[in-house]
């Protein structure tokens, strides 16, 4: 599975197989039976971000050439249900780092992502001189309506959401199966973060936590990914397992990855249509650059020194 998206970034899942670097290419080697052994060859140079699952080895010569290529690489759990570990090369840019921290920093600027961000999950508009108090009450009123919906869709009585991870095994079924569900969530947008090298910890609705972006890209998908399937395991025996295992299964979470790298990129710069979005790629990004207050960006490699005597 190799999804393309607008910008070129590229994400490739692999579990269960050994990859290594040989005289042509990195590539992943699939123990078939005892005597045979198959051989696929990952497109490093046209790949953004390679997850690797459970049961994956990699030897160091793979990895060398994966950062000279500008290859993200993240560990990741069964599906890519969990983000334990990434390694970032050093030609990936920062471009959407610098526009996240531009966003953050500015107080009007923040308002406005998090608006837009209410504006995509719910699909209605905002009053234009709505408050984030008032953004907060929307966003709660709009989610208690969804949760009796689908408690009446499921025969369910009154439902509350509670999370309380020290009497985890206390909890209804569905609070289990949307704990188990939103963890879940939580590691493949982490992962998408990690490939634009965005800050998770730069949250605009969410702060103090350094998972507090991943917490507000993850609201986007819930009441869409997570939630229909907690209610549906209102009934199953083990619904925090059941849950997991079903997000697993076709790689559901995977395949939601591109959608997260374009949202992310709309909310960061709403202005940027998608042929310019190509052009900030990290391959286009090819020297670091100095800052300077008053010039904006200068050139790096320059002897400044005649200039200041």
């Amino acid at each position: 599975m190799l999804p393309r998206i607008s910008d070129s970034l590229s994400f490739l899942y692999l579990d269960m197989v050994r990859v290594v670097q040989d005289d042509t290419g990195v590539c992943a080697q699939i123990r078939v039976d005892e005597q045979r052994t198959d051989t696929v060859y990952i497109p490093t140079a046209a790949l953004s971000c390679l997850l690797l699952g459970p049961g994956v080895s990699i030897t160091t010569r793979a990895m060398a050439t994966l950062a000279r290529h500008g290859t993200s690489v993240v560990m990741t759990g069964a599906g890519g249900v969990r983000t334990y570990a990434s390694v970032l090369p050093d030609s990936l840019t920062t471009t959407w780092l610098e526009r996240q921290v531009h966003a953050y920093a500015d107080t009007e600027r923040r308002l406005a992502v998090a608006v837009d961000m209410y504006e995509m999950r719910f699909d209605d508009d905002v009053p234009a001189d709505v408050t984030l108090d008032v953004l907060r009450g929307m966003e709660g009123h709009r989610m208690k309506t969804l949760y009796r919906l689908l408690a009446q869709q499921h025969g369910i009585g009154r439902f509350r959401r509670n999370y309380h991870p020290d009497q985890w095994q206390e909890q209804d079924p569905v609070n289990l199966a949307l704990s188990a569900a939103n963890t879940c969530l939580y590691g493949i947008v982490h992962a998408a973060l990690i490939a634009l090298g965005c800050s998770p910890a730069l949250g605009f609705v969410h702060t103090g936590k350094q998972h507090a972006f991943v917490y507000d890209i993850a609201d986007l998908y819930k009441a869409e990914v997570t939630l229909p399937l907690a209610f549906a395991l209102n009934g199953s025996a083990n619904p925090d397992q059941d849950a997991r295992r079903k997000l697993r299964e076709n790689l559901r979470l995977v395949q939601l990855l591109p959608r997260i790298v374009r949202d992310v990129q709309a909310l960061l710069n709403p202005d940027t249509t998608d042929t310019e979005q190509v052009r900030t790629d990290r391959r286009s990004v090819d020297l670091v650059h100095l800052w300077d207050p008053k010039a904006g960006v200068l050139p790096a490699g320059v002897n400044y020194a005649r200039e200041q005597s």
